[in-house]
């Protein structure tokens, strides 16, 4: 059984385990009971009603949240010609092709987004051993595959985050730092939560989300009152 120290059970003791909070009551407390030498990252954890063995009840995507995640991500882009100069303007940390492809299976994986081109992604195929596991590889559903890549730099830029639902049916996505306002974190959660909901499967029956939890890196998990969103 995993110990926890006094900072956090100090922290414990201000929260309420048997109360669901509103949503701008557990912010507010969550900024409270921080206890980080850092400015930690707040995160929500929802617990849904679906099989994600289903493929029509997988739930997956990406979104720009209205005040950012407070995180500079670093981008590489698998492109070439035009689209690998709109990359470079557009403030891609790394660009390239078949060099880029062997820098990381060499072992670099200093980027947190990676984006390529349609034409690029037999090259990048080769990366799958490498990326998918760590949640790194491009994908159509989350706007990562595209020829688009200035807009795809730019949205990660500005705050974009992805979410997809994991095999026990839970999602993790950061809304920001506790260092944001509270408003700005309860705008970021309320656009995070309206993208959950229209992801709702249609063969999903009853209620759609069981629990919903915010959350701070180092801090007690409190529960959230789905219906004060």
């Amino acid at each position: 059984m995993s110990k926890h120290g006094k900072k956090y059970i100090e922290a414990l003791k201000q929260v309420d385990k048997n109360k669901e909070y509103t949503a701008k009551e557990a912010i507010a407390l969550l900024k409270k009971v921080d206890f980080a030498k850092f400015d930690a990252t707040v995160e929500v954890a929802y617990n849904l009603n679906v099989d994600p063995k289903q493929a029509d009840q997988q739930i997956r995507g990406a979104m720009v949240l209205p005040n950012g995640t407070g995180k500079t991500q670093k981008v590489v882009v698998f492109a070439e010609g035009p689209q690998a100069k709109a990359a470079e303007e557009a403030g891609a940390d790394v660009v390239g092709s078949d060099d880029l492809v062997q820098r990381i299976q060499d072992g670099w994986l200093d980027f947190d987004v990676a984006v390529a081109t349609p034409p690029m992604m037999a090259k990048v195929g080769r990366l799958g051993r490498v990326l998918g596991p760590k949640g790194l590889m491009p994908n159509p559903k989350t706007g990562t595959v595209t020829m688009d890549v200035t807009k795809a730099v730019e949205e990660v830029k500005a705050g974009k985050v992805t979410y997809r639902v994991d095999k026990a049916g839970l999602i993790h996505a950061p809304v920001g730092k506790v260092s944001f306002t509270e408003d700005q974190l309860f705008e970021n959660f309320k656009a995070l939560d309206d993208v959950i909901l229209r992801a709702r499967p249609a063969a999903t029956k009853g209620v759609y989300i069981k629990s919903l939890t915010l959350t701070s890196t180092f801090g007690p998990g409190l529960a959230i009152d789905t219906n004060s969103l």
